[in-house]
């Protein structure tokens, strides 16, 4: 399967250098007693085609976060676009591996190897077929799921699946239509517009997980909701 966002948000080179020497600093560029970062990786497809696209929600979700947070997403780095920055007072890498979905675990293997980062401190945002539109999944374990990305990355770290993962569900195909047709299609205008809302609810769950503990997150992502609720 495959799909895509943009490539980088980059400003200026001139602030990009100066903000991304500091940050790599807050973010345990260089090993030694520094607080490790956590590693926050959205799924997707590089390159203009797949922008927008059901299967790029996690290039999206990352996007969302770097602007929230002031964080520039503009070099590269193993096969990824990577920002350091900090959120709250918590070091975080924000990562889109540009390998097309199929190799997201070539990238994210590597950071995960360079920067020594523990598999409990890495969240992988990514789409997911199995769960209603715009609702999230937050689970600190687990399989692929049969999403190509999500094996791709268990394989890459020698089958470990002990490592957090936000599943954002984008339904699933109705007619004759393919999944994978489904997951490199469009989402429409009023499709955006509820995943708009989903996308500032996973930043909520992204802060509360970061500064609260991993528990507290998954306590306010995998609640129902007041309207989820009444459409029982």
């Amino acid at each position: 399967m495959a799909a895509a966002g943009p490539a980088c948000c980059a400003p200026a080179a001139a602030t990009a250098a100066s903000s991304s020497a500091s940050a790599a600093a807050a973010a345990g560029d260089g090993g030694g007693g520094a607080q490790k970062p956590w590693l926050l990786v959205g799924l997707g497809n590089p390159g203009r085609m797949y922008k927008g696209t059901r299967h790029n929600v996690g290039f999206e979700m990352i996007d969302a976060i770097a602007e929230a947070e002031g964080i520039s997403v503009s070099s590269k780095q193993f096969k990824s676009m990577v920002g350091k920055g900090l959120i709250g007072d918590v070091p975080v890498m924000l990562a889109k591996p540009q390998t097309y979905m199929n190799a997201s675990g070539e990238s994210v293997a590597q950071l995960v190897s360079y920067f020594k980062i523990p598999l409990s401190q890495v969240l992988v945002i990514y789409d997911d077929l199995d769960i209603p539109f715009a609702k999230l999944r937050l689970l600190p374990k687990g399989g692929h799921g049969g999403h190509n990305g999500m094996r791709s990355i268990i394989n890459h770290l020698k089958q470990s699946r002990d490592f957090p993962r936000l599943r954002i569900g984008i339904g699933r195909p109705t007619g004759k239509l393919d999944a994978i047709g489904f997951v490199l299609r469009s989402f429409t205008k009023e499709e955006q517009e509820e995943l708009n809302f989903t996308i500032n609810r996973s930043l909520q769950a992204v802060r509360i997980m970061l500064l609260e503990g991993f528990n507290k997150g998954a306590t306010f992502v995998n609640t129902p909701q007041p309207s989820e609720m009444l459409n029982k």
